[in-house]
């Protein structure tokens, strides 16, 4: 079954719609035209919402929706929207809370079964494609014999959604800090790895930010603690990228060694804000080296020279397998550097012969700072940083060679200005004039291409010279 004539994607920007615009599931893209055709033909809609760099949405794409006989299925029963989330923020957050309501989790694909008028009654993330047929024909069997029961779990659903969001006024003119907030957080801290004593681990850097200003502001030493430990950690782990610098989106253990390889924007803008800081407080040169190692991933990597922009974000696949680009056996270490080289970079980075990750591979994370290593290798710092410097650009020319992720070459209107203040607070700390000299030419970038001068409204996105939103 070939691409059918019903699948709208193939001419939008959005490099998530692109990726499923030979799909023969008749996706449309969100809008007036599906839910006009959902509401004629009392079909239920299928607002299936991911991201170009969402490793899970490749997968269930590849298992479910590439596949003629899954298309067929969801052609016949259902009006099927594809969502770019990055566009449409408003789309994802109304239909990620209706899923937290239903089941308590979240995440993307964000697969809603929704009825003609929008309301959803069913939402589920990613699924292999026997479970997939499963539920969409149970569904469909539902909707089809018992209508009344589907509208009123949509009843039920909008009540609480409503309730939800229901914002009660506060006359409390008295500012309180928020110590609740503190002894809260304080709770969930992991005081052994860093961050949040739950899996996966996101570094949540917003959340430290704020822990770091207000330790700062009252002075809370024993506070502060626990945020240095979850910089130590997040830094020394797998989700930073040891040779070209820049953080993935998450940890999938509590030790941070393996990450979900996707790299965003805005995680990295945002670390570098936390890292800037912390460096401004504690003048602890590893931070400093963090922030410039960041900020060099970003230009290396996610900007745009001619324009100074910055684009969303890469791929956690390439050539079809997670973290394949990132990751080595023991065997390739080995070949590429001198013995001497590969000895104690096998020992740094934590590396084994079964790996720590798929195919007996491994994920660079170290455990010891340059000065412990050194002092247990019984060597001086300065021929560790030389070993280490010399292997690590072996690795990454070597690296170089393979095939690369997916860049989402499209650039969001947030999160350049968020980028734009990363470069700009890391200029204030490190006192670097090439980081106000980029923030400078990224604010041109906004001014000239999204704002609007006479209303001065901001379009949402731009990519290949066009600004939309």
């Amino acid at each position: 079954m070939g691409q059918n004539q019903g699948n709208k994607l193939k001419n939008f920007l959005s490099p998530y719609l692109l990726q499923h615009a030979d799909n023969p599931v008749n996706w449309y893209p969100w809008g007036e035209e599906a839910l006009q055709k959902a509401r004629e033909e009392n079909k239920l809609m299928i607002i299936s919402i991911g991201y170009s760099t969402c490793h899970w949405c490749h997968v269930m794409e590849k298992e479910c929706f590439e596949d003629s006989a899954v298309a067929e299925i969801m052609n016949e029963n259902f009006v099927c929207i594809k969502v770019d989330r990055e566009e449409h923020p408003e789309v994802d957050e109304y239909y990620m809370q209706a899923m937290q309501v239903m089941t308590g989790g979240g995440g993307w694909p964000l697969n809603i079964f929704a009825l003609p008028d929008g309301r959803p009654i069913y939402g589920t993330t990613y699924l292999p494609k026997n479970q997939w047929i499963t539920l969409c024909k149970q569904i469909a069997k539902l909707y089809k014999n018992n209508p009344e029961k589907a509208l009123e779990f949509a009843d039920n659903l909008t009540k609480a959604l409503q309730e939800l969001n229901k914002i009660t006024a506060k006359n409390d003119k008295k500012f309180k800090f928020p110590h609740k907030s503190i002894n809260t957080w304080a709770n969930k801290f992991d005081y052994q790895w860093g961050g949040e004593n739950r899996v996966p681990k996101f570094p949540l850097p917003y959340n430290w930010t704020f822990l770091l200003r207000y330790s700062h502001l009252k002075k809370d030493n024993q506070l502060l603690q626990p945020i240095l430990l979850t910089l130590d950690k997040i830094s020394y782990g797998g989700i930073n990228d040891h040779l070209a610098g820049g953080f993935a989106r998450y940890s999938t253990d509590e030790q941070w060694k393996v990450p979900h390889f996707e790299k965003m924007l805005y995680d990295n803008a945002l670390l570098i804000i936390l890292y800037s800081e912390a460096y401004a407080k504690t003048k602890n040169k590893h931070y400093k080296n963090v922030v410039e190692k960041t900020i060099n991933f970003l230009l290396n990597e996610l900007y745009d020279k001619e324009t100074g922009a910055f684009f969303s974000g890469i791929d956690a696949d390439s050539e079809g397998e997670e973290g394949k680009f990132y990751t080595w056996t023991i065997e390739e270490i080995k070949n590429i550097l001198t013995e001497e080289e590969a000895k104690l970079i096998i020992k740094f980075y934590n590396l084994t012969k079964n790996g720590n990750f798929e195919h007996n591979k491994n994920v660079l994370f170290q455990t010891l700072s340059d000065e412990e290593f050194a002092k247990k290798e019984k060597i001086t710092l300065q021929k560790w940083l030389k070993i280490k410097n010399s292997a690590t650009e072996k690795l990454k020319k070597q690296r170089q060679k393979r095939i690369r992720p997916l860049t989402d070459d499209k650039s969001i209107t947030s999160w350049n200005a968020l980028t734009n203040l990363a470069f700009t607070t890391a200029y204030k700390y490190l006192h670097n004039p090439e980081y106000l000299k980029i923030a400078r030419k990224n604010y041109d970038f906004i001014k000239n291409n999204l704002l609007n001068p006479e209303t001065y409204e901001l379009k949402r996105i731009y990519r290949k010279g066009h600004s939309y939103k």
